[in-house]
């Protein structure tokens, strides 16, 4: 089982570094026209400096996010897997024990909505 979420957790960092090389990438790309004009222009351009740093914290902002929502959702998917099948097999020996089990598995599905919000207000703010 340790072995699972190790390599999970391998697999999300790869991504994540990944993910910060392509942002680099796709801002350079995007920025290519901008840069003959900065040929002409005086070097020191205050701009170019201020558009650098945002898009650094953009793609720390997205990294962050995915995080949050990814490992909340990989934590959710273990408690739901390990507490609905306890819920299962305490309700095959006593049918009365579902209205007690289920909300447990509820309370475990809440874990990955808590990652969507954290990800979303990392986003919006």
């Amino acid at each position: 089982m340790n072995k699972k979420i190790l390599v999970i957790v391998a697999a999300l960092l790869s991504l994540c570094v990944t993910g910060l090389f392509a942002e680099k990438v796709i801002a350079t790309v995007g920025n290519s026209d901008s840069q003959n004009v900065e040929a002409v222009a005086p070097a020191g351009n205050a701009e170019s400096a201020e558009a650098d740093s945002k898009t650094d914290s953009n793609a720390v902002k997205y990294i962050a996010a995915a995080l949050a929502v990814g490992l909340a959702c990989i934590a959710g998917g273990l408690a739901v897997g390990k507490i609905g099948s306890a819920a299962m097999g305490a309700m095959s020996e006593n049918a009365e024990l579902s209205g007690k089990a289920l909300p447990f598995v509820g309370l475990a599905e809440g874990i990955c909505l808590w990652g969507f919000l954290v990800a979303l207000l990392i986003i919006i703010l």
